[in-house]
């Protein structure tokens, strides 16, 4: 059996290597390949190998633009630094997606479900829904450009640059630029802030989630906390925490 390992960093590529050679004392090793351009070219110039340990981030892009091209036809173990949210969305067709640094217990049972489920990574279906998976890879996230709220029992759709901040009481409402309120359909702000732009909404506390340009100034108090002062409106209270105040600094300057 011959395994190709695709990392880029010299360290963990030899840990790696290590840990597969224990693993799998009668495979061969082909690598360590550290960028995108290199493992395409040696895909071209060399057999498909029988399975390849795979990071996503390499030194010229992601190593999913390696498969794009539907012409390699077997399967992948990928390591990687990314978080749990992702490892589920990629067990769907990967053989395994295991976090670095890896586990020696962890890539032995991916080796182990290998051994069981070789066959089935010998077609193309593989392949295709891998594809699948990956189609939006690597794209910018998309973060909604209007929010609707309830007044009353009329619905309306606010542009996210009238909005100047969410506020978590009994329900999620949406304070309007001219300090209207409406009532929207989330059930805490979680899962507002997942829906916007980092770059322009910041999480200052449990209750608010505040967004820039409606932010005037700030300014801290002998505990450390930052109270907000919005523009054209009177003060809601909005205070950062401590425990954020420097990061809100950074993020606000």
């Amino acid at each position: 059996m011959r395994i190709l390992i695709i990392e880029d960093e010299p360290f963990v590529a030899v840990s790696l290597a290590k840990i597969v050679q224990e693993l799998e004392p009668a495979a061969e090793l082909v690598g360590p390949l550290g960028s995108v351009t290199d493992t395409k070219e040696w895909l071209v110039k060399n057999p498909i190998p029988d399975l390849i340990l795979s990071d996503i981030q390499l030194a010229d892009g992601i190593s999913l633009d390696i498969f794009s091209g539907g012409k390699i036809l077997c399967p992948i173990i990928f390591t990687t630094a990314y978080n749990e949210y992702a490892i589920k969305a990629f067990k769907l067709n990967s053989i395994d997606y295991l976090l670095k640094p890896v586990d020696r217990n962890e890539l032995k049972g991916a080796f182990q479900k290998f051994h069981l489920l070789q066959s089935k990574f010998a077609n193309e279906v593989y392949l295709t829904q891998l594809k699948e998976l990956f189609a939006n890879f690597g794209q910018p996230k998309k973060f909604k450009e209007r929010f609707a709220v309830h007044v009353g029992k009329s619905v309306s759709l606010i542009p996210v640059d009238e909005i100047a901040f969410f506020t978590k009481e009994d329900l999620i409402f949406l304070i309007r630029n001219d300090g209207s309120r409406g009532v929207t359909d989330f059930r805490s702000l979680d899962e507002v802030e997942e829906l916007t732009d980092p770059r322009l909404f910041f999480r200052a506390n449990r209750q608010f989630l505040v967004q820039l340009p409606f932010i005037e100034s700030y300014r801290g108090d002998d505990t450390g906390k930052l109270a907000l002062k919005l523009r054209n409106m009177k003060s809601e209270g909005i205070v950062v925490s401590k425990e954020k105040a420097a990061e809100f600094k950074k993020w606000f300057e």
